[in-house]
């Protein structure tokens, strides 16, 4: 194989394979691993000094409730497993350039020892010897070098790749199956490959008709998709909606609904840590801290927003808007001004910050800033809003729930107060006060303590109310008719 490798490649020429060979040499050690190396030492060396940074951002999610603690373990190992992985490939650059060396050394050993056996002991004269052995060193010396400047072009591809959530595994092997041309081609190439005189037919042949075939199997999976997903079409555009009941959807008004501009509808992914699941987390953070289940929160998108904006409504009203643009992070610090980026302002703490680029968030670390995803940006002023907005979202209905759950555990409780003493809006609207004066209860505390103090006080129309003032603001101190309740 090394000899008709030889003769195919270089044309049967030692001075063609050398300098062949020497170009590989070059492209390999000091363009491909020269390059993989040191892009491998730095990506470890910053990898390194953000893992603080990264670590100190999963605690404070975890402490504000957005994630639970079974995502912030996924996100420490995550975080350790990025370390490993630059770490690992820092010491595989050196096996790599180790390679290219040995290649070197070995195709030398190998010119001198074939002229040396070919002199000394066939008898060889030093031209007979230099041709014969020179050609099947070049042979050899391509052999080897070819897979290793493929591993080193591999290396160096896995080290630059982009952060992507996707493992590169899984992305080459999809983006191969994407297009059946991808596979015809290679299945071409390796049945030429068997057709080179000296080249082993078998294994060149197994492996083109494997190629053909799979190539012809997912042309033939992707024609009968393609047909599946015009049938599908055609029966949904078939499918008339009845007018009155869409009409009605619309009319509806949601209690918390998220509204997004066209670029930013990428935020609802389905991912494990995008707007969905981290809006999950938030409403069992308010039931642990409130004591109330706040209703599913929809999310849709509004092409009258502009770009990169969001709004919150409560009850059809909008209750906050702010910006979450794609691709960028929220930088809260005092030295941002070297930072690139837009200047904005916190929504929930009213604080100066900037949106960077996200390739930006080491070096906006470094200078001592905090880092915030755009999706914390948003469940943090949604949780803000919400906590704020919780009386309004306690429904006759939600108290109604409530109550039935407490009868189960504390049925003597409920059946003092309800019917006899207080009904059921009566209940509602001690609820609402003590959830407008941010008085921490869970339902079950209310019905046991709260609740059986109120028929000792005459009746008031809203004795928990807000000063007139800013419709949002919240009261540092409980009022006296829940002081006394509280007693």
């Amino acid at each position: 194989m090394i000899d008709a490798f030889g003769k195919v490649t270089v044309g049967g020429s030692m001075i063609i394979g050398a300098v062949v060979f020497l170009i590989l040499v070059v492209i390999q050690f000091v363009v491909v691993t020269k390059g993989a190396e040191r892009v491998a030492e730095v990506g470890a060396r910053f990898t390194l000094d953000a893992m603080p940074g990264k670590q100190m951002a999963i605690d404070a999610d975890l402490n504000a409730g957005l994630i639970t603690d079974a995502q912030a373990r996924k996100r420490r190992a995550e975080v350790s497993a990025e370390a490993d992985f630059y770490g690992a490939m820092d010491g595989a650059s050196k096996f790599v350039k180790g390679d290219a060396i040995a290649g070197i050394i070995i195709i030398i050993i190998n010119f001198v020892g074939g002229i040396a056996i070919g002199v000394l002991q066939r008898g060889m004269n030093v031209g007979d010897a230099l041709s014969s052995y020179g050609l099947l060193t070049m042979g050899d010396g391509l052999v080897t070098q070819i897979p290793a400047l493929l591993m080193a072009v591999s290396t160096g591809m896995i080290v630059t790749r982009s952060n992507a959530e996707e493992d590169m595994g899984r992305t080459a092997s999809s983006q191969l199956m994407q297009s059946p041309n991808a596979l015809l081609i290679a299945g071409l190439a390796a049945v030429a490959m068997a057709l080179i005189p000296g080249m082993p037919v078998v294994p060149f042949l197994l492996v083109g008709a494997a190629l053909l075939f799979g190539s012809r199997r997912l042309e033939a999976q992707q024609k009968k998709h393609n047909e599946a997903e015009d049938a599908k079409e055609a029966a949904t555009l078939s499918s008339e909606e009845d007018p009155n009941e869409r009409l009605m959807q619309d009319m509806r008004v949601h209690p918390v609904e998220i509204l997004l501009a066209p670029d930013l509808v990428d935020m609802v992914s389905g991912a494990s840590d995008d707007l969905l699941a981290r809006v999950r987390s938030l409403r069992h953070k308010i039931a642990m801290e409130l004591g109330i289940v706040i209703p599913p929160v929809r999310t849709r998108d509004n092409v009258e927003l502009p770009p990169s904006t969001y709004a919150i409504r409560i009850a059809g009203v909008e209750a906050g808007r702010g910006t979450a643009p794609s691709g960028k992070l929220l930088a809260l610090g005092d030295y941002l001004d070297a930072l690139p980026g837009t200047s904005t302002v916190e929504p929930v703490f009213g604080l100066a910050g900037k949106w960077i680029p996200s390739e930006m968030r080491h070096s906006a670390e470094m200078t001592g800033a905090t880092v915030i995803d755009r999706v914390s940006v948003l469940v943090t002023h949604l949780s803000s809003i919400v906590s704020a907005n919780a009386a309004r979202l306690l429904t006759r209905e939600d108290v109604r729930v409530l109550t039935e759950g407490v009868r189960k555990q504390s049925p003597a409780a409920v059946e003092e107060l309800i019917p006899g003493l207080m009904s059921l809006a009566e209940v509602q609207r001690v609820l609402q006060g003590l959830l407008e004066e941010q008085v921490p209860s869970t339902i079950y505390r209310a019905f046991t303590r709260h609740l059986r103090c109120v028929p000792r006080f005459p009746p008031s129309p809203r004795p928990w109310s807000k000063p007139p003032g800013n419709p949002s603001a919240r009261r540092s101190r409980p009022s006296s008719w829940t002081a006394r309740c509280l007693t």
